[in-house]
């Protein structure tokens, strides 16, 4: 049972989507693919989508890809969130375009004149604005050698860009506050959810690769968290945006606040352990990865793939079932008990034929 109470924030609709008041916390991603291909930005989609992606944001560079964002629209399933730079003009052709969100970043965005016309127009379309601040694309924040008065920067320029919709009766308000540093973030996000109850959208920025990244976005994360704060989460890693998503799943999976459909529980192996279980263990998870419906689950279906027996089954009572290995064979059990023996290379296709069972 998790210890930690969510913060309550506003709640916001994202097309069909919606965040905040307590609502599950959304998971997201970003298209790498050229938006000026909008074929093959929908098929990068079509696989965030079949990895459980439930809000989708796209880079608009130009007039040209802004044109895109309704045949974008059209053909995918998700909410499709219109991620904007420099050119107010653009995100005006993708409100045009149908778009569920615009994020605008306040540092290069335009004048407060531009914001204002944006502003209008969101409203007539009834979309949310996401005031996205990123410490890297404001002026003066790494001049600060307090890591206090950088987060004070953030939560300025995000407070700033807010009355400024605030002004305008705007409250369909999504913020996030990110650096590239885990104790500039935390601090800012903490700072801004004791001033506004905005839905705050999760990320630490430029997280790094699929391994860096993750960790370095699951510590941030965690913290945050932990704290009650976030409303829908990104995790940014130089890689197939699939991956993000995937990353997402297992850091609020552990944090207990959403399923992936799987939890694998396995040990970290010593000389006790006689087969490969490394290569077992990713082939279930592969395996798995391929399964609809799993994340339909009313809580993850938790598997044990132990290396020996010594702790492997009071490791792994509470599994759902799983196996412990010994010697040219390895204990199936289910809730605790021996059911059976399995060879080493039936391992990974018993514990998927166990989870399609579990499912019926």
């Amino acid at each position: 049972m998790k210890f930690y109470k969510r913060s309550q924030t506003r709640k916001i609709n994202i097309g069909s989507v919606t965040i905040g008041e307590g609502t599950p916390i959304k998971i997201q991603s970003m298209t790498s693919a050229n938006s000026r291909d909008w074929k093959s930005t929908v098929k990068q989609i079509k696989q965030l989508e079949e990895a459980g992606c439930e809000l989708i944001r796209v880079s608009f560079p130009d007039m040209e890809s802004a044109m895109n964002a309704g045949k974008i629209k059209k053909h995918i399933k998700i909410p499709l969130i219109a991620d904007i730079h420099f050119d107010y003009r653009i995100a005006l052709e993708t409100i045009k375009q149908g778009v569920d969100k615009l994020r605008i970043n306040p540092g290069n965005i335009g004048s407060q004149d531009k914001l204002k016309i944006l502003i209008k127009e969101a409203k007539k379309a009834h979309i949310p604005i996401r005031i996205g601040v990123n410490a890297g694309s404001l002026k003066g924040v790494y001049n600060f050698s307090d890591n206090f008065i950088r987060a004070k920067a953030l939560v300025n320029s995000a407070m700033e860009h807010i009355k400024i919709l605030e002004k305008h009766n705007f409250q369909d308000i999504v913020v996030s506050l990110k650096a590239s540093s885990i104790d500039v973030t935390v601090q800012a996000y903490k700072m801004f959810a004791s001033k506004r109850n905005y839905p705050l959208h999760l990320g630490i920025t430029e997280a790094g690769s699929v391994f860096g990244g993750t960790i370095k976005s699951s510590a941030g994360l965690g913290i945050m968290l932990y704290e009650g704060i976030g409303d829908t989460v990104r995790v940014s890693l130089t890689a197939d945006p699939v991956e993000e998503v995937k990353a997402a799943y297992y850091i609020l999976q552990s944090m207990e606040l959403r399923n992936s459909g799987i939890e694998i529980v396995s040990c970290p192996m010593c000389s006790r352990c006689e087969f490969d279980l490394i290569k077992i263990v990713s082939e279930v998870e592969r395996k798995a990865s391929t399964m609809k419906n799993l994340r339909k689950l009313s809580k993850p279906v938790k598997i044990a793939l132990m290396g020996c027996i010594v702790n492997g089954l009071g490791e792994a009572k509470d599994a759902d079932f799983g196996i412990a290995g010994g010697k040219n064979t390895g204990i199936l059990f289910k809730k605790g008990k021996i059911i059976g023996r399995v060879s080493p290379d039936k391992w990974a296709d018993k514990i998927i034929s166990m989870i399609k069972n579990y499912m019926t």
